[in-house]
């Protein structure tokens, strides 16, 4: 019998990155031709998944898995209500995963929920009902970061800014695989590429190649891109970008404790601060005034005449 997964008591839809639902489905492949098949039947798929044994289970995972990446908003009415193909799927995958396990396919998927803002719960509790695993949003609601992770590239395509993209994708991947240390050293060049970007954009006239990282971001607060009073920046080196940046350090005051939660905290704060900075810069880039900041919110004045 499949086990019921937690949600909470929201009911907004669930969103699930690409490469989480691909890890989604890698899962199911354990399971028999006669579970598989059930499962198709209660996902309303079966018209496109053919049954029996006739092909493997893996080779329905892949028939499986195109029409969901396809639409993975399609609505589906279950026993815990209505919700979307991808996360019918994702509650498929975790029903199937073990406590203590360490197979890969199982750890792939724990990390790309991680990713996305959720997390496997094995606790009991007045909180849920059945069996677990359960399914927890960690994250608030509002915070949607498979949203916040195609913003963001988004942005950076629309500002063709490569080289941040190719040390993003970089962080990602060492992250999904699980290595930390090298997904912490990527989050932070991906941060100076990023600074090094917006101040050559916004500020072309005062930008120059041979300044340095610090020398941008002092740029960005003198000329309100960043806001010292609410502690974006520092003349000291004490803002919040500074801080942030030394945090990203592989190494940091104590060398070798770059785990998981460690990586994905910092993952998610990597995550939204660059999408608000680029969000930014949008707005500056469409507006002929001058551009100041009031903390993380764009304030454009009139220039002076």
């Amino acid at each position: 019998m499949r086990q019921p997964i937690w949600r909470g008591n929201t009911e907004e839809e669930l969103q699930f990155t690409r490469a989480t639902i691909l890890a989604g489905a890698v899962l199911l492949e354990k399971m028999t031709q006669a579970k598989f098949d059930q499962m198709i039947q209660r996902l309303s798929l079966d018209n496109q998944v053919p049954s029996g044994d006739a092909i493997s289970v893996p080779k329905k995972v892949v028939q499986l898995s195109h029409p969901v990446l396809l639409n993975p908003h399609q609505p589906l009415v279950t026993k815990e209500g209505l919700i979307t193909v991808a996360e019918a799927l994702i509650r498929e995958a975790v029903a199937l995963m073990c406590h203590g396990s360490t197979e890969s396919p199982q750890e792939h998927l724990r990390r790309c929920l991680e990713r996305d803002g959720f997390d496997v719960s094995w606790d009991g509790g007045a909180c849920a009902q059945g069996t677990p695993p359960w399914l927890r949003c960690s994250l608030p609601s509002n915070v949607n970061l498979p949203q916040v992770d195609n913003e963001l590239h988004a942005l950076l395509k629309y500002f063709d800014m490569q080289i941040a993209i190719a040390h993003l994708d970089q962080a990602i991947d060492c992250h999904t695989r699980g290595d930390w240390a090298a997904a912490i050293a990527q989050f932070r060049t991906f941060i100076e590429q990023l600074v090094n970007d917006i101040s050559a954009k916004a500020f072309p006239g005062q930008d120059a190649a041979s300044h340095t990282l610090n020398n941008r971001i002092q740029l960005l607060g003198k000329e309100g891109f960043l806001s010292e009073p609410r502690g974006e920046w520092g003349n000291d080196g004490k803002g919040y970008i500074q801080g942030l940046l030394r945090m990203l350090h592989s190494e940091g005051a104590h060398p070798g404790i770059s785990d998981d939660e460690h990586s994905t905290f910092k993952f998610h704060l990597t995550l939204i601060t660059a999408r608000t900075l680029l969000r930014r810069l949008q707005k500056a880039r469409f507006k002929p005034f001058t551009a100041r900041c009031d903390g993380w919110n764009l304030v454009v004045c009139c220039p002076s005449r």
